[in-house]
């Protein structure tokens, strides 16, 4: 069996990334002093680069490991590396501006500096995705594999086992699974149940095996100590994946209780007070400008549904918002006026939805009649972003029948959303709804905003579910 040293693999990455901000940082110096590219008034001595090259690169090495960047390449993701290689190097370069500032070094060019970021990062990421492709490469033709015992048949095996078939090239075989409830010879999707978790201790002692991964159930978690005690004692690499995915989310939010771990069920970033004032004001900013901008649609819009059919040009609807409180929602009349109260109150509408006024279908399709809303937002009721908030007897009604339901109102409800961006409005599936608004609760940055702004421009108005 092919064993994957990671100790060895770190060294040798270690040495090809030292090579790599070398390079760039030699290169750098190359495209400003030497290459005529660039023009440059007065340089210092090489000497004096090749000394500040004996800092920067132990550095730099520091922060890639500060940043994650050694860690397994197994089952990481491309775009988090990326992220994580930028980052590292953003520092980097901060930090040799602030030194050169405090050493009172004016003569040490900036712009090289700038070049250095961008050759670094560029060649870092070139070079780190030729790796993962050859390691990726070796593993799915059956070379540098990782051989895996689960103890526990429970979801979270299921789910375990379902993503090591989906990606071969992580380079991982499940050799079978030991429980005491599921019937020996039981199979999943080629794993086999092997036998009992007392069957554990004699496995491990034929040393065969890479790694346990420990998948109980929550109605065995009572023995979890005694295995993760067996596991150790034989140095396997163990690893636990809970059992309870579907209550506390992938990236929980933990604490440090004088030593005493606290995991929190949700973690929502926006009920920390700095960013919750943060959003606030992009909120106020951002609808203001809206609104000016948006203004001569605005009255156009209102004409038009005035001219063409009888009744309020702005439709107030009650819909529940932050901490379950209800508000004024408003929106442009796209309806006729109903005489029947319970035919105003029926569901959402749908396709040829006789109700809706031809104009009115117009401004649903394109989103017009939700540009009113501006002014929930610059009064706080609303946020530009956040999800959407509904009347009040569906909310009664999901709250009961959709686990989670009710998460989204811990957060200001918003124009538009992560889910409405991805097609979920109108008559689709709330529960769909519900995945992708925790997932906005839970992973929210300001970045995330402005990526949901900018993809409603070309994505979010024009919908085909929105009748």
């Amino acid at each position: 069996m092919i064993k994957d040293n990671q100790t060895l693999f770190n060294r040798i990455h270690v040495v090809i990334d030292a090579l790599i901000i070398a390079g760039s940082y030699w290169f750098a110096w190359w495209l400003k002093f030497k290459s005529g590219l660039i023009d440059y008034s007065m340089s210092l001595p090489v000497s004096y680069f090749r000394r500040v090259m004996y800092f920067v690169v132990p550095v730099y090495l520091f922060l890639y490991y500060f940043f994650n960047l050694y860690n397994s390449k197994r089952a990481s993701g491309r775009k988090r590396e990326i992220y994580n290689i930028i980052k590292a190097n953003t520092v980097g370069a901060l930090a040799l501006m602030v030194a050169m500032y405090l050493m009172h070094q004016t003569h040490f060019s900036r712009e090289m500096i700038f070049i250095f970021w961008a050759a670094n990062i560029f060649f870092e990421t070139f070079v780190r995705n030729i790796i993962r492709y050859l390691l990726r490469f070796f593993r799915k033709k059956g070379y540098n594999l990782k051989y895996v015992l689960m103890v526990g048949y429970s979801k979270s095996a299921e789910s375990y086992i379902n993503r090591i078939r989906l990606n071969p090239q992580w380079g991982y075989v499940v050799r079978g699974i030991l429980d005491d409830s599921v019937e020996r010879g039981t199979m999943y999707k080629g794993v086999k149940v092997m036998g009992v978790i007392d069957n554990l201790q004699m496995i491990l002692e034929e040393n065969k095996l890479d790694e346990i991964a420990i998948t109980l159930s929550l109605k065995e978690y009572g023995r979890l100590e005694e295995i993760v005690n067996i596991c150790e004692k034989s140095g396997v690499h163990t690893k636990f994946i809970p059992d309870y995915t579907g209550i506390i989310p992938n990236k929980p939010y933990t604490e440090d209780l004088q030593g005493l771990p606290v995991i929190n069920i949700r973690h929502v970033p926006l009920t920390n007070t700095v960013n919750s004032v943060m959003k606030r004001i992009v909120d106020i900013v951002g609808s203001f400008f809206a609104i000016i901008i948006a203004s001569p649609i605005m009255i156009i819009s209102a004409i038009i549904i005035k001219l063409t059919s009888p009744g309020r040009i702005i439709f107030v609807q009650e819909r529940v918002g932050l901490h379950n409180k209800p508000f004024k929602m408003y929106k442009f009349r796209t309806m006729y006026v109903q005489e029947d109260k319970e035919e105003d109150d029926k569901g959402w509408t749908v396709k040829d939805d006789p109700r809706v006024t031809k104009i009115g279908k117009f401004l649903r399709k394109t989103s017009i009649d939700e540009l009113p809303q501006l002014f929930n937002v610059f009064m706080g009721k609303m946020s530009l972003v956040g999800p959407r908030p509904e009347r009040t007897m569906f909310v009664e009604q999901f709250r009961e029948t959709i686990p989670r339901y009710m998460i989204k109102h811990q957060v200001r409800p918003g124009m538009t959303g992560w889910a409405q961006i991805n097609g979920l409005r109108g008559d689709t599936s709330i529960e769909k709804r519900i995945e992708y608004d925790l997932y906005y609760l839970e992973n929210w940055t300001m970045g995330f905003d402005i990526k949901i702004l900018f993809l409603t421009i070309f994505k979010g108005f024009i919908n085909e579910n929105a009748y």
